[in-house]
């Protein structure tokens, strides 16, 4: 069963939904069917230079590795509670990275593989996007560029900064709701980074914008701006909900 991820402006029925989901899903990262708590999970690659796994608890979430800006493609179910997180070098089998993290019942959240050249960290977030009216969409960012400054990340839609803050490396922003259409984004630090992308949001979409790679290189880690779409919101007895599922790349 694929995933999905539903939020009502109603709580009733936001509670009701949400654990449909969780009890007819059959499959966690242990495996199994019963009716232990669990949570969703996506999981991405932003290590410049590593093919990675990750495990929680010693057991794969990833059946392949995940090269660079790769991602699980939607949210994964998994065991909730607190849970040690790991991510391995594929080649070597080496950890690079491992740490706690408390995963609570029915609630989604990104994990996000950053760093290069023997320096690594898993950044853990909770997906907290918010119920969307006709004609909106949300947005976020992630700052997953290897560099000694922090950049200022905007994002511009409709001519206004929804967001516009120095990102240090690893940093999350908040999500911003805007007027589905265009926007900008652009990263600048006054020195070796200043790129800017302009995509299209769709409405009733939440999206996690991407900024990876190494600032100068002009291989395949060269500095990008990625974008994928969380999910799609959905409209129900004249309710809007929020339904992530499947993302897609760009």
């Amino acid at each position: 069963m694929k995933s999905s991820f539903v939020r009502s402006v109603s709580s009733a029925i936001s509670v009701f939904a949400v654990s449909i989901f969780f009890i007819t899903c059959n499959k966690s990262d242990n495996g199994g069917v019963n009716n232990t708590p669990v949570s969703g999970l996506m999981a991405f690659n932003l290590a410049t230079d590593k093919a990675v796994s990750i495990s929680l608890s010693g057991n794969s979430i990833t059946n392949l590795p995940l090269a660079f800006t790769s991602y699980t493609g939607n949210y994964l179910n998994i065991y909730s509670g607190n849970r040690l997180v790991q991510s391995f070098d594929f080649n070597s089998g080496n950890t690079i990275d491992s740490s706690s993290f408390h995963f609570e019942p029915q609630k989604y959240y990104s994990l996000f593989v950053t760093g290069t050249n023997g320096h690594y960290h898993n950044v853990i977030v909770n997906d907290n996007f918010d119920s969307l009216v006709s004609g909106q969409a949300d947005i976020r960012c992630i700052n997953a560029i290897p560099d000694s400054s922090s950049p200022v990340v905007s994002i511009i839609a409709n001519g206004n900064n929804v967001i516009n803050n120095n990102a240090s490396f690893g940093s999350v922003s908040n999500v911003a709701t805007v007027a589905a259409g265009d926007v900008t984004i652009q990263v600048n630090n006054g020195g070796t980074i200043n790129k800017s992308r302009t995509i299209t949001l769709e409405p009733q979409k939440a999206y996690t914008v991407l900024l990876a790679g190494i600032p100068g290189s002009t291989g395949n880690d060269s500095l990008q701006i990625r974008y994928i779409s969380n999910g799609t919101i959905q409209q129900k007895a004249q309710k809007t909900s929020t339904q992530v599922g499947s993302a897609n790349s760009n």
